[in-house]
């Protein structure tokens, strides 16, 4: 890094930011699956009320962009959405959906495994609580 970058956190903060995700993606894309799509399939989960507004908050995906991702996947026969009640619909994994999430979730664990022996061990525990308060600071 050159020395104008080497003091701001910002830039060292979204360089591993970018290098973190592409070998999430690059992994990911052995199982057919983006990163949006798996996150999907990981918060759905087990869950028979989950709906898409619900997806779409907690992954801070917006609405426009929520309709094709869940298209995706149910074209891919990974879910499938159900009435909950008369305006909501629960979207739900298939049996398919929950094997694929199975090795999503192989796959995001051993990432994030590896991730974490890069930090030197006294850096660890400390790691997602720093990062958090980043991104939970508005």
């Amino acid at each position: 890094m050159t020395d104008v970058f080497r003091n701001r956190p910002g830039y060292a903060l979204r360089r591993a930011a970018n290098a973190m995700m592409a070998e999430l993606a690059r992994r990911l894309a052995t199982i057919d699956l983006r990163i949006a799509e798996a996150s999907v399939l990981l918060l759905v989960n087990d869950r028979l009320d989950v709906t898409a507004s619900e997806i779409g908050r907690t992954l801070d995906i917006q609405r426009a962009n929520m309709v094709p991702l869940l298209g995706r996947l149910e074209d891919a026969g990974l879910i499938e959405r159900r009435p909950i009640d008369g305006k909501s619909q629960a979207v739900l994994l298939t049996t398919k959906g929950q094997t694929r999430r199975a090795e999503a979730d192989a796959i995001t664990d051993t990432f994030e495994d590896e991730l974490l022996q890069r930090i030197a061990p006294e850096h660890r525990d400390h790691l997602v609580p720093a990062l958090g308060a980043l991104w939970r600071a508005d």
